[in-house]
C-alpha cells in the first residue's frame, strides 16, 4: 500500500483540469513514468512555478473541482509517478475522482470550511500532512507546520477503502476474480 502524506502543495484556485494538470499534447508518446517533468506545466497561478514547487511534494490541498475538464487517466498518473498520492479538496470531477481511487490513490473530500481553515492556518508555512484511516472508514487529515498542528475529519465509503488497500483497481479485481 502506498504512504499517504508528506509534505504539502497548497494550491489557491478552482476547476484546476486535467489539461492543467498534464497537457494533452504529452498523452499519446510517453509513457507513464516519461509524463513525470510535465505535471502541472500549463498550470497559471500566481507566484506558482512547476519546475520549482512540485519536486519533493507529496500532498496536494486546493480548491472546488480539481480535475475537472477531460476525462483521462493520464491526469492521475502524472500525480501518481511524482510521488503525489493524495489531494484535498472541497470536491473534484467525479471521473477524475474515481480514477485517482482506481489507481490506488486518494481523492478526499472534505468540506469547503475545513479547506478554507487549511488555507488560512498552513499555507504560507512548510506543512506536512499525516493521513490516518481507521477501520471504520472515518479518518483524518492532520496537518502539521512547526509546533502547530491540525485535523480535519473525512469518510471513505467501503469500497474506497478497499480500492486503497489493493493499490487500485486492478490488485482490487485480482484479490476478488
Amino acid at each position: 500500500m502506498k504512504t499517504f502524506g508528506g509534505s504539502v502543495l497548497f494550491l489557491d484556485r478552482s476547476d484546476i483540469n486535467t489539461d492543467e494538470i498534464i497537457p494533452a499534447k504529452y498523452l499519446t508518446e510517453l509513457s507513464k513514468q516519461e509524463l513525470k517533468p510535465y505535471l502541472l506545466e500549463d498550470l497559471k497561478l500566481e507566484g506558482f512555478n512547476p519546475k520549482t514547487d512540485v519536486a519533493g511534494m507529496k500532498v496536494i490541498i486546493t480548491r472546488e473541482n480539481f480535475g475537472c475538464g477531460s476525462s483521462r487517466e493520464h491526469a492521475p498518473w502524472a500525480l501518481e509517478v511524482n510521488g503525489i498520492y493524495t489531494v484535498v479538496a472541497p470536491n473534484f470531477a467525479r471521473i477524475f475522482r474515481q480514477n485517482m481511487f482506481n489507481n490506488g490513490l486518494m481523492a478526499i473530500e472534505m468540506d469547503k470550511k475545513s479547506v478554507n481553515d487549511m488555507f488560512q492556518n498552513f499555507s504560507d508555512k512548510d506543512t506536512e500532512c499525516k493521513v490516518v484511516i481507521n477501520d471504520d472508514g472515518s479518518a483524518k487529515v492532520k496537518l502539521i507546520a512547526g509546533s502547530f498542528s491540525k485535523s480535519y475529519q473525512f469518510n471513505l465509503d467501503d469500497f474506497e477503502k478497499a480500492l486503497i488497500e489493493k493499490d487500485g483497481w486492478v490488485g482490487f479485481a485480482e484479490s476478488k476474480y
